[in-house]
């Protein structure tokens, strides 16, 4: 599914189509994933991730857990 211009859901303002880095600590292993599509809002600065975007977040960062690394740095547009 492709993005497409949205309001801020925080402030109301204009977010545009942006890429973002995604990072998340579970404990054992922090998990990275470079350029990802989202929504930016122009205002607040606050990310917004499409639907499909953010399941393909989620099994990025269920794959990482089975790795077993303590760092993991993941291109999106590599894997998703």
């Amino acid at each position: 599914m492709q993005l497409m211009n949205m309001n801020c859901p925080h402030c109301g303002s204009k977010a545009e189509k942006n890429l973002t880095t995604y990072t998340i600590d579970l404990g054992e292993v922090l998990v990275v994933i470079r350029r990802v599509p989202c929504y930016q809002c122009d205002h607040c600065g606050e990310i917004v991730y499409d639907a499909d975007v953010f399941q393909n977040i989620e099994k990025i960062v269920g794959a990482a857990k089975t790795m077993k690394q303590e760092v993991s740095i993941v291109d999106y547009k590599k894997v998703a």
